[in-house]
């Protein structure tokens, strides 16, 4: 039996709009054609389906028979090619993004658990590196994209805003200054402050916010990630300054974290070469992270 797709989906639409030129007229084929495709049909399979007057056409019980069958399997047929369509032409590979430790620990957990919803088939790395390696590794077709700190300002490189950050005073519940529902940067004055280093994104942001209030502290303890300024400010060690996406506190930790006012923000931006295309599986994740709110605030 050489029974074909073509004149199955040409005898459905037949069938459902009760026409021949109608059907032919929605599936862009001459009214003879669609003639000739149902009567091949019909030939092949040994049966009639149709019967013809000058003012309608009706099905055959077989007709019927064959109506109710093949629609769903064409469905069934429809929805597998679409799959393997979107599995082969886009959203099927391994993409590798670096984020910097700040925006790696809360926003990526999120874009990762996303993906793997939506797109079963991509598998996405994550690679959590202080952000001048983060770049280093963009710049070298290491990862495929990056999340960082911006601005960054390379020709090499396109970036695209992703979210605004801002920052909160970190301290022990037992700290004086815990007990306040917001810090004033001002407040920090004297204060011994254990710090994220210079390689984070978010330090020289920190430093000018405290220039700009006359903050005057003493900087005991430079670190590359937040999980090591957190044990430094349970330990008594100093209080600090951290980007709410930093956050959540460990769940066993005596610590608080409180708004820093007046406001200071940071922008978060997505980062990757200029001379290069993303693959399709890249350009389904980079086009995913895009969603996130637009402000740390509306993160849950």
């Amino acid at each position: 039996m050489n029974v074909t797709l073509r004149q199955l989906r040409v005898f459905i639409e037949v069938a459902r709009l009760q026409s021949f030129s109608r059907a032919g007229d929605e599936i862009g084929l001459t009214q003879s054609a669609v003639s000739r495709c149902v009567r091949e049909l019909e030939a092949e399979l040994g049966l009639k389906l149709i019967d013809r007057t000058t003012r309608e056409v009706q099905l055959t019980e077989a007709g019927g028979n064959l109506i109710a069958s093949v629609s769903r399997l064409l469905t069934d047929l429809d929805d597998a090619l679409r799959e393997i369509r979107e599995i082969g032409e886009q959203r099927r590979g391994r993409v590798v993004v670096a984020a910097s430790p700040t925006i790696a620990c809360r926003l990526m957990p999120q874009v990762i658990a996303a993906c793997g919803r939506q797109f079963p088939y991509i598998a996405l790395g994550l690679r959590d590196d202080v952000q001048s390696d983060v770049v280093r590794r963009v710049k070298s077709g290491e990862v495929d994209f990056g999340v960082v700190v911006g601005p960054i300002a390379a020709e090499d490189l396109l970036t695209e805003p992703l979210m605004t950050d801002s920052f909160c005073f970190v301290s022990r519940a037992d700290h004086p200054l815990a007990k306040r529902r917001q810090v004033e940067w001002k407040a920090l004055d004297g204060q011994r402050l254990v710090m994220l280093d210079y390689a984070s994104g978010s330090r020289p942001i920190i430093d000018a916010a405290m220039a700009e209030h006359g903050v005057h502290a003493t900087v005991v303890q430079e670190l590359g990630h937040p999980a090591t300024v957190y044990g430094l400010v349970e330990a008594g060690i100093g209080v600090s300054v951290l980007p709410w996406l930093a956050l959540p506190l460990p769940a066993d930790a005596t610590l608080v974290a409180r708004p820093l006012t007046p406001r200071a923000e940071r922008t978060v931006e997505l980062v990757r070469r200029r001379d290069r295309s993303l693959s399709p599986a890249a350009e389904a994740v980079w086009s995913l992270i895009t969603q996130v709110p637009a402000r740390t605030e509306d993160l849950h």
